[in-house]
């Protein structure tokens, strides 16, 4: 395990010494809301790049969906991390993250809509290939990536990691216009069996390109190495799932971005 956490971090390194992130605070407004996002991209391409949306945690927009986005950078994609909650929310415990994505998980509508806004953002940058956008989001964020499909939304991609898959109006999968990819821990306590099963229904009913890959000994939470490491907790990181996930990703984005 340790030689395979030495590799990775190898290839993080060998890909942010090759690029040149230029990273911007963007403040933005949804209705009466401030929301604060972050673009980065490689300013050594001046070409214009695939977009790709990320949707934080359940704990809003914190240093991770930041990390994650500088990731996806180096890939040489342009990356806007949105902001869902709004300008400086943050929570500090389960109990605050569950009030606070409460609210969109109320309310589809306005999770779409948030989620929406922040698309807006990526797609106005005259550095974002418009043809070619896909959106990822993690837990909470995974749930507003499927969600942002269901809508409609123009979008040549969706990606959820470990996130929920129930929606209250499962026809609205007809809307999808987009290949969708799950990526979900096998032992995830959150997410059981039977809303894997009905997700999988809704998709092939409604005829959508969609895929699933399934990670064992991986609970909730499997890409967030802040999670600690205890399954037993429900939440845990996994480096292995992690690992197998992004490239899985990665994959996706070579086929839907040719």
């Amino acid at each position: 395990m340790k030689k395979f956490l030495k590799y990775i971090v190898l290839l993080v390194f060998i890909s942010s010494a090759m690029a040149d992130l230029k990273k911007e605070e963007i403040e933005y407004k949804h209705g009466d809301v401030t929301l604060k996002g972050y673009l980065v991209y490689d300013g050594l391409l001046k070409s214009k790049r695939p977009g790709i949306l990320v949707i934080h945690e359940w704990w809003g927009h914190n240093e991770y969906a930041r990390i994650r986005a500088d990731q996806l950078a180096e890939m040489g994609y342009i990356v806007f991390a949105l902001d869902m909650y709004g300008k400086g929310i943050l929570a500090e415990t389960s109990d605050e993250a569950s009030e606070l994505a409460g609210q969109f998980y109320e309310n589809r509508q306005l999770m779409r809509d948030r989620a929406a806004k922040g698309l807006e953002i990526l797609i106005n940058n005259k550095r974002t290939d418009t043809n070619h956008i896909a959106v990822i989001g993690f837990c909470f964020g995974g749930t507003a990536a499927l969600e942002l499909a269901r809508s409609g939304a123009v979008i040549s991609g969706a990606v959820s990691f470990h996130g929920g898959l129930s929606t209250p109006n499962k026809e609205d999968a007809n809307n999808i216009r987009c290949p969708v990819l799950v990526l979900h821990g096998g032992d995830d306590p959150h997410v059981g069996a039977e809303e894997v099963a009905a997700f999988q229904e809704e998709m092939r009913n409604a005829g959508v390109d969609w895929q699933m890959q399934i990670f064992g000994n991986a609970v909730h939470s499997f890409t967030n190495p802040k999670t600690g490491t205890d399954n037993s907790k429900g939440s845990a990181y996994n480096a292995k799932a992690f690992y197998r996930s992004w490239s899985a990703m990665k994959f996706f984005f070579d086929e839907i971005f040719r």
